[in-house]
This record gives structure tokens, sequence and C-alpha cells, in this order.
């Protein structure tokens, strides 16, 4: 398989980069902890994991669509993103961690072989919500593993993942 132009080989390393942080924050919870409500709302470790690998597969799901001409066609499900999380999460407590690890894994596995063959142009390509390619891409993939590592350090740290947020809006102001 050929190399990725320079854009998508940098999203894939901000996909992998993420993830490599989410997973080194939830692997330091306790793994007795690891199904107890609390992590995340009502989310332990493992529905957070199912939600994960949900939104990936989401975004692998769209990347295949554009790889069929069918981008346009996708979106508008007949759930809200609320009641899918709702459907994840329930089906997510009725498996154990390693299964929910397992289907995460596989997910991101899917997620980056797909966007590692995406062709450049259709990043700007357009699904039938308006989003195009890169903003699924972005959204359900590393700006998600982003937004629930500042989740489960606020969770270890007692603090609010807002807080978390700002602190890294206002460092990267500070960079500019």
């Amino acid at each position: 398989m050929p190399q990725p132009d320079a854009h998508v080989q940098a999203l894939l390393d901000g996909l992998r980069e993420a993830r490599d942080e989410f997973l080194k924050a939830v692997g330091d919870v306790d793994p007795g902890l690891r199904t107890a409500p609390g992590l995340v709302g009502d989310w332990s470790a493992r529905e957070l994991l199912a939600h994960l690998g949900y939104w990936t597969g989401h975004a692998a799901e769209a990347l295949h669509r554009a790889e069929q001409g069918e981008l346009a066609e996708f979106g508008h499900d007949e759930l809200s993103v609320d009641e899918r999380n709702v459907v994840v999460a329930r089906v997510a407590a009725e498996a154990d961690y390693a299964t929910a690890a397992s289907r995460e894994q596989g997910a991101y596995e899917a997620f980056a072989t797909r966007l590692a063959a995406v062709v450049p142009d259709t990043l700007e390509e357009r699904n039938a919500d308006g989003d195009t390619l890169a903003q699924i891409i972005a959204d359900d993939g590393a700006d998600h593993y982003r937004e629930h590592t500042l989740d489960v350090r606020a969770w270890f740290d007692g603090t609010d993942p807002a807080d978390d947020e700002d602190e890294i809006a206002d460092d990267e102001a500070d960079a500019d």
C-alpha cells in the first residue's frame, strides 16, 4: 500500500497519539473500578471504551461511504446522538471490560486502515448533515479521544473536565 500524503499522515498520527493518550489514561483506572459507573457521568471505563469504539466505527463507515461515492447519503440517523449514546452504553453494560476494549480496538483499526487509504480530495466532500469528511474524521476520531482523555484525567484529579479544556485553550492561545 502506498504511503498516505502528508495531510492524511498527519491525521493518522494525530489519531494514534490521541488514542494512545486516552488508553494510557483509562489504563490507569483501577481494574476493579473499570466497570463501576461514575468515570464520565454514569459511564464506567467499559462504557467509555464502547462509546469511542462506536464513534470510530462511525467514522470508518463514513470513509467507506466516501470510497463508494455515497457520502452525501450518509447521516440523518433515526436516533439522535444522545439516543445513540444511550443505546451504546446499554449494550456495553452487558459486556465485560475486555470485550469492550477488543471492540474499540477493532473499530480503531478499521478506521485507521480506511483513513490511510483515503483519497485526499474526498476530505472536503459533505454528508447528508453538511459535515465534511474531514470534520467527521476529526469529530469521531482524534478530537473525541482527546475530549474523553480530559474527562478521565478530570476524574482522577477531582476537577471539572471543562476546567481542563479551558486550560488547554489558554495554553494554545499563549503559544500563538
